[in-house]
């Protein structure tokens, strides 16, 4: 019966190349699922490249390139053609006055103008495009700034779910392998059967703890994925994000002062525009082509001509004068705001500073008894072997075990969160 159900010997080779290359594919699979673990570049890289506002603002830099070529161009002659034609019938002698419509006419021109404008406006324009692309750049660097401290920060929150869940994993384990050996010692009556039933209430609660840790890791992740503009549903791993403090010098060229230099160079431009707009406008043009009133040697009516036209504004009741004021009033509240954030910057800058150095002291208290703990579990185990421990005692250096390694983890995870906070404030 197995026989018939296995291949001939000519179709065999067949069917072990067949199943070959189905265990290389299922290979192949569970690696690529299983096998990558997921380092913070990769998510950082990921975030950038996703993030629809980096490009809506990098947009915004090729539109306002493309803004300072119009106005270069609209600087040159330019070159329009129109035509019109009329006809006013007078029937009965009622209809629009001939003197006024002449009845009829027929024009098509062509005409070549040009605006002469002094060489410091048109820089002033080129410098208000200027700076509004360095806006913009800036505005790139804040934004990516930003949405690395938000990624950064996510990851390190997942990073510590999935501590937190290999530790109770951990636990699990130790308390799983232990287990058996409880049951054979109860069965001999060196341990009572209520000690046996407490150990196995714990080791209920480890696992449930787990189940916790693993969901909330899930939930994380996803989050972070989320952020990050990634679809997969496969739960990977993360490795440790691998942060350092940047090291911080002089604050003056910080991304986040840039703006409020930038903005005073606008000032100052915008001043500038406004005088210019005051100032006289000189304008040529030439045309040439048909016009007529279709009257009597209509068709010698091809001609051309040339003008100019001259505007000076003389008086405008103010309003120059309220133009700079509102600028100035402006400026002083930007200065206003650029005071404060360099004060908060600098208190910001020390707070972290130190909120990280009593870190470090304290992780460094916290791994001195974590060795302490871990050392205990371990003399407990080997009594536990030779029935010469109290599962209560077992239990509670466990318990010891767990607080310590939770606020280990805890602590290391504030650490991180902190200078990410500070490498964000330091470029």
């Amino acid at each position: 019966m197995l026989a018939s159900v296995l291949p001939g010997p000519v179709f065999l080779p067949l069917y072990i190349m067949r199943c070959l290359a189905a265990l290389i594919i299922s290979l192949f699979i569970t690696i690529t699922c299983f096998g990558q673990n997921k380092t913070l570049d990769d998510y950082l890289q990921q975030a950038v490249k996703n993030s629809p506002l980096l490009k809506d603002l990098n947009n915004k830099i090729l539109s306002a390139q493309l803004d300072s070529v119009r106005i270069k161009m609209g600087f040159k002659p330019q070159v329009t053609a129109s035509s019109s034609g009329l006809y006013a019938p007078v029937i009965n002698g009622y209809g629009y006055s001939s003197a006024i419509t002449n009845g009829q006419s027929l024009n098509g021109l062509l005409t070549i103008s040009k605006a002469f404008i002094s060489k410091d406006y048109v820089n002033a324009q080129f410098a208000s495009i200027s700076l509004q692309k360095d806006s913009l750049s800036n505005s790139i660097k804040l934004s990516e700034q930003d949405l690395r401290k938000s990624i950064i920060s996510q990851y390190i929150t997942a990073y510590g779910s999935l501590q937190q869940q290999k530790f109770n994993q951990e636990i699990v384990d130790l308390l799983s392998k232990e287990e058996d050996l409880l049951k054979r010692l109860t069965r001999s009556n060196v341990y009572r059967q209520s000690d046996y039933l407490t150990f196995l209430v714990a080791l209920k609660q480890a696992q449930l703890q787990l189940s916790q840790t693993k969901l909330q890791y899930k939930t994380d992740y996803a989050t972070l994925n989320y952020l990050s503009g990634v679809v997969d549903t496969i739960i990977a791993e993360i490795t440790k994000p691998e942060l350092q403090k940047v090291i911080y010098y002089d604050h003056s060229n910080s991304i986040f002062l840039k703006q409020y230099q930038l903005d005073s160079l606008r000032f100052i431009n915008s001043h500038k525009l406004i005088d210019y707009s005051y100032r006289p406008k000189f304008n040529v043009f030439a045309d040439g082509g048909y016009n007529s009133d279709l009257t009597s040697q209509y068709y010698k009516n091809f001609g051309t001509s040339i003008g100019f036209s001259i505007s000076m504004p003389i008086y405008d009741s103010g309003q120059r004068k309220l133009l700079h004021k509102k600028l100035s009033l402006e400026q002083e509240t930007q200065r206003t705001y650029k005071a404060f954030f360099n004060n908060q910057y600098a208190q910001q800058i020390n707070q972290l500073n130190q909120q990280i150095d009593e870190y470090d002291k304290l992780i460094a208290e916290i791994n001195d008894e974590f060795k302490y703990s871990e050392s205990l579990i371990k003399v407990n185990i080997q009594l536990l072997q030779t029935g010469d421990l109290k599962i209560s005692d077992l239990l509670i250096a466990i318990n010891s075990y767990l607080n310590i390694k939770n606020l280990l983890t805890q602590n290391t995870i504030s650490r991180l969160q902190l200078i990410n906070q500070y490498n964000y404030w330091s470029r």
